[in-house]
């Protein structure tokens, strides 16, 4: 059988007008066994992209626009790009109608609560306090515990519902968009992941399960889990097991 492709959205253009995303997402495609491919801010013809493809990772990243949640324009919110916004958020609803295999990681978690009608906190210190840190300053990952919900599909894909993963980010979903459902959460009542229970496959985490991949099973196993459901969606499409 032919290897997932996997697209990986990327970050935005950075001061030298270059498209980037951290290696760490590539690696654990790879280790999942799927090819990565990555998709750049600014593509208009995101059909002929989806044909090509056999599942979606939308990465972590910059703040989104805060007019697209009703937020507002709060000091911290940083390295906002609305060609990815709109480029991510049409992605999406592409991936809602079709049933992609999805993957978010921390602002695809966002992205994908916005998407469907939720709201974020523009930053979440000011609302659940600090005495879990989500990131350390000036932006920097950190660990903290997370607990996820008995017999979840989120559980059953991690096989543990209680560990610590690395934690980046400053928002965080607010209100839960209806389609969605909350999975998991920081001790601090933060929501660390919902899923999409009508959708064939679309889990999203808020924190950066490719930081510890390399060395942590348990985090590896949402890539691996994401490729072989990318390969079962293709051999459901074709009837076959080589194409």
């Amino acid at each position: 059988m032919k290897p997932a492709l996997i697209a990986i959205t990327t970050y935005g253009r950075n001061e030298d007008g270059h498209f980037f995303l951290p290696s760490e997402y590539v690696d654990s495609v790879r280790r999942s066994g799927a090819c990565p491919i990555l998709l750049p801010p600014g593509e208009k013809d995101l059909d002929s992209w989806l044909e090509l493809v056999d599942g979606i990772i939308l990465p972590g990243g910059g703040d989104i626009e805060p007019s697209r949640y009703g937020g507002g324009e709060h000091e911290t919110i940083y390295m906002v790009d609305p060609e990815r916004d709109a480029t991510e958020l049409a992605l999406l609803e592409k991936v809602l109608d079709s049933g992609l295999p999805t993957l978010g990681i921390c602002r695809g978690t966002q992205l994908l609560n916005v998407a469907l009608g939720g709201t974020l906190f523009d930053h979440l210190p000011d609302h659940v306090g600090e005495e879990i840190a989500h990131r350390l300053p000036p932006r920097e990952p950190t660990p903290h515990a997370i607990r996820v919900e008995n017999g979840c599909g989120l559980a059953d894909i991690l096989g543990e519902t209680e560990f610590e993963a690395e934690s980046w980010h400053h928002q965080a979903i607010r209100e839960v968009a209806p389609p969605l459902t909350a999975a998991a959460w920081a001790p601090d009542g933060t929501i660390e992941a919902v899923e999409k229970r009508d959708h064939p496959w679309l889990y999203a985490v808020q924190w950066h399960p490719e930081l510890t991949a390399a060395r942590e099973p348990l985090q590896q196993r949402l890539f691996n889990a994401l490729t072989e459901a990318a390969l079962a969606a293709r051999q459901g499409a074709t009837g076959t097991e080589g194409e």
